[in-house]
C-alpha cells in the first residue's frame, strides 16, 4: 500500500471497508444467507435449512452445473485458442493494423450479449450452418462473448514480452516454429492461463443471450437460477447460486495455481 503513514494507511484500510462491504461482500452474504433459510419476514433470516442445497447438487441442478461446466470449458479453450492465434497474427502489423484487429474483437463486448445471442440465433438458424436447437449454438455463443478478454489479454502480454528471447533463439538457428513453440508460447503461459481463468468464469456467469438459445437439454445453471427467482423459489435460487459461485471459484483457484506455478519457470 502506498501509504506511509500509520493514520493514512488506517484511513484507506476504512475507506476500503465503506465501500467493499456495501457494494460487493454484502449482496453475496444476503444470498449464502437466503441459501439456508426458509423465511425471511424481518430483519434476518428464519428456518435454517440445508434442503435447498440437497435439491441443488442433484438431479436437474447437478446437471445444469454440469452443462455449465462443459459449455465454459469449450467456451475457453476455443476462445483461448482463438484470441491467441489472433494475438500472435496481428503482432507484426502496425498500430493501425492492431487498431482494426482489436475493435474487430471487442464488437461483440460493444453490445449488449442479448443482442450477440439474437445474431447468433438468426445466423445459425438455417442451413447449410443449422446449429439451433443444440448445445453448439450456445457454446458457440459464449465463445464469441469471451474471446475478445482472450484477445486483449494475449495482445497486451505479447506487446510487453522482450524480443532478445526470440531473436537469440532465431540467431542460433532455430525455425519460426520452434521459436513460437519453445520461447514465445511459455514466455505469454502466465498470461494464457489468466485470460483462460477470465473467460471461464464470464461463461459461467452468462445468461442473457444464453436464454435466447438453449436447448431443454443444455440447460446452464444460470438459467436455473433465474426461472427458480422468477417463480419465487428466491431460497432455491440462491442455493444454486452459492453453488454456482463456489464451482467458478474453485476452478478459478487451479487455474491461479497453474498461473503461479508458471511465472516461476
Amino acid at each position: 500500500m502506498l501509504v506511509h503513514s500509520r493514520t493514512g494507511r488506517w484511513t484507506a484500510w476504512a475507506l476500503f471497508a465503506v465501500l467493499f462491504v456495501p457494494l460487493f461482500a454484502l449482496p453475496l452474504l444476503v444470498v449464502l444467507a437466503a441459501s439456508f433459510s426458509t423465511h425471511w419476514s424481518g430483519a434476518f433470516p428464519s428456518g435454517p435449512t440445508t434442503a435447498h442445497y440437497a435439491a441443488a447438487v442433484r438431479g436437474e441442478s447437478l446437471q445444469a452445473l454440469t452443462t455449465s461446466l462443459v459449455t465454459a470449458v469449450a467456451a475457453s479453450l476455443i476462445a483461448l485458442t482463438a484470441g491467441t492465434w489472433a494475438a500472435l497474427a496481428s503482432a507484426p502489423l502496425g498500430k493501425r493494423g492492431r487498431r482494426i484487429v482489436d475493435a474487430l474483437f471487442m464488437l461483440p463486448v460493444a453490445v449488449p450479449s442479448v443482442v450477440v445471442g439474437l445474431a447468433v440465433l438468426v445466423a445459425f438458424s438455417q442451413p447449410p450452418v443449422l446449429l439451433n436447437g443444440t448445445r453448439w449454438i450456445v457454446i458457440l455463443a459464449h465463445t464469441v462473448l469471451v474471446t475478445a478478454f482472450a484477445h486483449q489479454s494475449v495482445s497486451a502480454a505479447i506487446r510487453r514480452l522482450d524480443p532478445m528471447y526470440e531473436q537469440a533463439a532465431a540467431g542460433l538457428g532455430a525455425r519460426p516454429s520452434y521459436v513460437l513453440l519453445r520461447v514465445r508460447l511459455p514466455l505469454l503461459l502466465p498470461s494464457l492461463n489468466a485470460a483462460a481463468g477470465l473467460c471461464f468464469a464470464l461463461s459461467m456467469g452468462e445468461l442473457s443471450a444464453t436464454m435466447m438459445l438453449y436447448p431443454p437439454d443444455w440447460t446452464p445453471l444460470p438459467v436455473l437460477v433465474f426461472t427458480a427467482t422468477d417463480r419465487g423459489s428466491l431460497f432455491t435460487g440462491s442455493a444454486l447460486a452459492v453453488v454456482l459461485m463456489a464451482a467458478t471459484l474453485l476452478v478459478l483457484l487451479a487455474v491461479s495455481r497453474v498461473r503461479t506455478k508458471a511465472s516461476y519457470r
